[in-house]
């Protein structure tokens, strides 16, 4: 299909817009490494939360959940749904211990938290492995949705759309710095919304939907379920109770880290108090699960009545590369029915996704290759002109990386389901390394390293026909890794007294893990209270879920289970407000 003019002018401006913040902070970012990578430690809450928020909206985002929808019902989104209970522990338990340290990335804890060769060591292989191996993989597969969406809207074969997106995003993450991204999200994210919603309002608009009404009575009840049928193992292990019991505390995925890390550390850093740690991260959680899934479940939905099946969407759009269908590619197909201008506003609201969550991956990347590898171990005592110099060179260099990996990606589950293993098992050491004083640095490079050769071992054998299931390939994981690293901690020294002490002064974390340290500290007491943590940890889920599910209810018009969540979400938001001044008093 082609855009019209109408449609290109709404894309134009949309990039103008978001382009101009990045011209604006360009001189501001280019002032420091710490103006680059964290915004001077001076951004409020809101735009914090904003930015959480709009990175972890992009191309693949909708194209995961339609694919979620279609092979699983509703109820499929539980592999991500489950992550909250990541994210709130996250918000009550670790993101002013984040901010507390005062570093420009979170790879300078392991030299704050443990001692000798191995501290560094896993500094700089955290950099290398993070930086460029995980975070050119999660890239490729932003890549690889945002090149089935042009294929299908604009008939762009995959080279031509990365080509152009490639130059869009160096030139914006190499000269705007963190200052930049973030107040660009803000702007992009009210834009994918705006469109994202516009999506699902003509997807019900289909003479094949009907409507709400339509949809409901068409869609079988099994599939609109939020919840799956639990007598059904088959179905509610992989999707469901693996995800709840498992996934949520064992895997490291960015966006969804056991303790936080990666761009979500990034913000946090930022934050310019400990307060504005804990509300922006809040505010991530409650949008990114509450507020953005109905308009994409709503599409893929509509699209089972409108695409029953992959070959339908290869008949309808015959100008669509073969080797890119999937039930991933039904929410592309979908919006080719939106009429001139929404079909822009839609393209831009995707494109504003896109350059959001990439630039922020470039950004974050770049921070570990540049601060945590050249700068700690290759080149000290540079200027810091020198430095974002490198910066902005390194952040061209892993656009392209992305852009070559891409190549090889085959559909965003299954890259979803790559970057789970890659990390399974590793998260259990990441929630206790910071109320547990014997944790040291060879667990951490056991973890990984045992993580990623397992990962990848799997991933070969299902190149080569010999594939597991999924969940059962995550369980398999998380027990090997889990295993490895917490029998090496005991078998490996432990962390230098000193450093354990020092450590306990700057971050004054709570719990009986730090017992013996903080008698050999003149008993100086933490600054936090595990048992408001724990409250607000729960109240949060429950207020999360409820909004979700509730809104779940309306939409299918039932009643019962919307005023149930209703009450609970009140109740639990009001324990929030209650718990809330609490915390903030102890920033």
């Amino acid at each position: 299909m082609q855009l019209t003019s109408l449609d290109w002018a709404i894309v134009v401006i949309s990039i103008s817009v978001s382009f101009a913040p990045a011209i604006y902070m360009a001189r501001r970012a280019g002032s420091s490494t710490t103006e680059f990578f964290t915004s001077g430690r001076a951004a409020p809450w809101w735009l914090v939360g904003v930015s959480m928020v709009a990175t972890t909206f992009s191309t693949d985002t909708p194209n995961l959940v339609t694919n979620l929808v279609r092979e699983g019902g509703v109820a499929a989104n539980w592999v991500w749904w489950a992550f909250l209970l990541t994210g709130m522990t996250t918000v009550f338990f670790y993101a002013k211990l984040w901010r507390r340290l005062g570093v420009v990335t979170d790879l300078e804890f392991y030299e704050l938290r443990y001692s000798g060769p191995a501290a560094r060591w896993v500094r700089g292989f955290r950099a290398v492995y993070l930086g460029l191996c995980f975070n050119v993989m999660i890239m490729a597969a932003v890549n690889l949705a945002a090149a089935k969406i042009a294929n299908v809207l604009l008939g762009w074969p995959m080279w031509e759309t990365l080509l152009i997106c490639s130059a869009i995003n160096i030139a914006f993450a190499a000269t705007s710095g963190l200052w930049g991204v973030l107040v660009t999200d803000m702007l992009q994210f009210g834009i994918a919304m705006t469109g994202s919603i516009s999506a699902a309002v003509y997807a019900l608009r289909r003479p094949e939907v009907g409507g709400l009404e339509g949809l409901l009575a068409r869609i079988p009840a099994e599939t609109m379920a939020m919840l799956p049928d639990v007598s059904d193992w088959g179905v509610a292990v992989p999707i469901f109770i693996v995800p709840l019991a498992v996934q949520w505390w064992s895997t490291w995925y960015p966006g969804s880290e056991p303790g936080g890390g990666s761009y979500i550390a990034q913000r946090m850093l930022a934050a310019k108090s400990e307060r504005d740690a804990l509300s922006g991260t809040l505010l991530f959680n409650v949008a990114h699960y509450a507020l953005r899934p109905w308009p994409w479940i709503i599409v893929a939905l509509s699209s089972m009545l409108v695409f029953p099946e992959v070959s339908d969407i290869a008949k309808a759009l015959p100008h669509v590369d073969p080797a890119m269908l999937g039930n991933d590619m039904a929410y592309s197909a979908m919006l080719t029915f939106l009429p001139a201008g929404l079909l822009g506003l839609m393209v831009a609201g995707l494109l504003a996704a896109y350059v959001s969550t990439i630039s922020t991956h470039l950004n974050w990347g770049t921070s570990y290759l540049v601060h945590d590898l050249y700068r700690r171990f290759l080149r000290s005592g540079e200027s810091e002109a020198h430095y974002v110099l490198v910066g902005r060179m390194v952040t061209a260099l892993l656009m392209v990386v992305a852009a070559l990996i891409t190549l090889v990606l085959e559909s965003a589950r299954g890259s979803f389901n790559l970057l789970l293993s890659i990390g399974a098992g590793t998260g259990l050491l990441y929630l206790l390394r910071w109320f547990w004083w014997r944790v040291n640095a060879w667990s951490e490079i056991a973890a990984m390293a045992s993580s990623f050769v397992l990962a990848l071992a799997l991933f070969l054998a299902e190149r080569q026909g010999l594939a597991w299931p999924s969940h059962l390939t995550l369980i398999a994981t998380v027990a090997v890794t889990t295993t490895i690293w917490i029998t090496v901690a005991f078998w490996t020294s432990p962390t230098e007294p000193e450093r354990l002490r020092s450590f306990y002064r700057l971050a004054r974390p709570a719990g009986p893990g730090w017992a013996r340290v903080r008698q050999e500290c003149g008993a100086l007491a933490p600054l936090d209270h595990l048992n408001d943590a724990f409250l607000g940890w729960a109240a949060g889920c429950v207020c999360v879920y409820s909004a979700l599910f509730g809104t779940g209810h309306v939409l299918m018009g039932h009643t019962a289970g919307a005023a149930v969540s209703g009450l609970l979400f009140a109740s639990s938001a009001w324990v929030l407000g209650r718990l809330l001044p609490k915390l903030w008093k102890t920033s």
